[in-house]
């Protein structure tokens, strides 16, 4: 294979593995759902916050990428028993955000230098999971990575690299997707207003539990067929 048709094929498969990534990790959408929790924070925090849920999801995508099938086998799970267990844990965050006093408190009552490290405690709790994960990469960004490598598998080393580092490339843009649009969360809070915004986080809470329940289902029916 000449020099050209590798690299019309490299890109093919960032093309290919960038499309199949942005359904499943749905930056904007997430953007929308961690907003309620990241609205809590002021400014470095907040950037904190979403480099951590950012180098999370990104260690996530690359141990999946690398060892992510062996993972699996170690410990005799299987793609629907992940998507069930994800799902269930979304379901969870969302009703959580759905009950009274859920909803993000507003950035404004954080005066107080004890409730403001309080709440950074809290929301330090909450980076990996759920935020990171099942969040914003959960069960079907494992399904759709495993998928991916599974297809360069079988072929010569020099070929395998070259799949794999296509595949990171896909999963770097997909993470500085996530941190821009996560960090900028606050320019829609602005244009919402507080009553808009009370309004949109009940509205996704709502999604969330939604979204929960369809992959939890997914799994279940995968499981059981």
């Amino acid at each position: 294979m000449t020099m050209a048709a590798e690299f019309h094929s490299f890109i093919h498969l960032v093309f290919i593995s960038a499309v199949a990534l942005f359904p499943v990790v749905n930056p904007v959408g997430t953007a929308l759902i961690v907003m309620p929790y990241l609205s809590r924070l002021d400014d470095a925090g907040k950037r904190r916050a979403v480099r951590l849920i950012t180098l999370y999801a990104f260690c996530i995508c690359t141990v999946t990428l690398l060892v992510g099938q062996w993972i699996l086998k170690l410990f005799g799970l299987s793609i629907p028993v992940v998507q069930l267990a994800g799902g269930i844990m979304i379901c969870r965050s969302g009703w959580q955000l759905l009950s009274p006093g859920g909803g993000a408190a507003s950035a404004e009552q954080g005066g107080d230098a004890d409730v403001l490290a309080a709440e950074q405690r809290e929301i330090d709790d909450l980076l990996f999971f759920p935020l990171t994960f099942p969040l914003t990469t959960g069960a079907g960004t494992i399904a759709v990575l495993l998928t991916l490598s599974a297809h360069g598998a079988d072929t010569d080393l020099a070929r395998q690299a070259l799949h794999m580092s296509a595949i990171m490339l896909a999963v770097i843009a997909m993470c500085t997707m996530v941190y821009v649009l996560f960090l900028n969360t606050r320019h829609l809070r602005n244009y919402l207003g507080s009553r808009g915004e009370a309004i949109v986080n009940r509205l996704i809470a709502f999604f969330i539990f939604c979204v929960g329940l369809q992959i939890a289902t997914t799994g279940a029916k995968a499981l059981f067929q």
